[in-house]
């Protein structure tokens, strides 16, 4: 776990002691005998173990997992959506979907044509102003998109996988020093778009109406019930403020094409 925090979060700033933390945590190995036997990885959030532990070998995805579970589940501040985001020349296009539709794939990817990263799998909006609050941890990959993008961009680091997980393979995409370095800066959202990786499929980029964008992100938001009518409120504005679409591809070149294409007609 050592070596992928000093590898993948290697530019982001390090707060001092004294600076107030939203959570504690902790991935740690268990005590006793289980420390040497069949070795466990503990996540431990505020003293307390908040899930089962797993392999040793998967303490970083562990750490990973568990920061977002934290993030999800008490960061009741922001209107949380499951997706990913990105951002280019001060406009964001969100990317919310399952687990499955090849989200993270296509994230890395255009991180990889010089899209900032703001996070791969929570979009975080501020109901006050609609911006989005940057995260620019590493890309979660699972596997055949490993593969994938270590072929669609050499040039990137993906660490090693680790093998047997509860999502089977499972690596992690290095952020771009533009995505890490600039994680306090904000941005306000500006396209919207639902992706579906379907093999050997045309890329395509379908409007969407404002309706359909409205119910497609309340599917993925993880706390509208949550927040009442500040969730109605927020995700409403939102949607007013953005372009929705559906793409569905079975190429990363033609459909990042069709969102360059879009970025560039209006300006971005």
């Amino acid at each position: 776990m050592t070596e992928g925090l000093l590898t993948l979060y290697n530019q982001f700033p390090v707060e001092p002691p004294t600076t107030f933390s939203d959570f504690h945590i902790e991935v740690t190995p268990p005590k006793g005998l289980r420390r040497w036997i069949r070795p466990q990885s503990i996540f431990v959030f505020d003293g307390e173990i908040p899930f089962k532990p797993l392999a040793a070998n998967q303490a970083f995805a562990l750490l990973e997992w568990g920061m977002n579970w934290c993030i999800y589940n008490h960061a009741h501040h922001f209107l949380i959506i499951h997706g990913a985001v990105l951002e280019r020349n001060g406009k964001a296009i969100l990317l919310p979907a399952p687990s499955g539709s090849g989200k993270s794939t296509l994230c890395g990817a255009l991180m990889s044509r010089d899209w900032r990263l703001l996070s791969d799998e929570l979009i975080l909006i501020d109901p006050d102003d609609g911006k989005i609050t940057p995260l620019g941890r590493p890309v979660s990959l699972k596997n055949r998109s490993i593969d994938v993008l270590r072929t669609f961009a050499p040039g990137h680091y993906i660490s090693a996988p680790i093998h047997d997980t509860a999502k089977g393979s499972v690596a992690h995409m290095k952020s771009t020093s533009d995505s890490m370095l600039r994680v306090d800066e904000r941005v306000a959202p500006h396209w919207v778009i639902f992706p579906q990786y379907m093999e050997n499929q045309e890329a395509t980029l379908t409007p969407l109406g404002k309706t359909d964008v409205f119910m497609a992100l309340v599917e993925n938001a993880f706390n509208y019930n949550i927040l009442l009518e500040k969730g109605f409120v927020s995700l409403a504005r939102l949607v007013d403020s953005i372009t929705g679409f559906k793409a569905t591809y079975g190429s990363l070149d033609q459909v990042i094409t069709h969102i360059d294409q879009l970025a560039d007609e209006s300006g971005g």
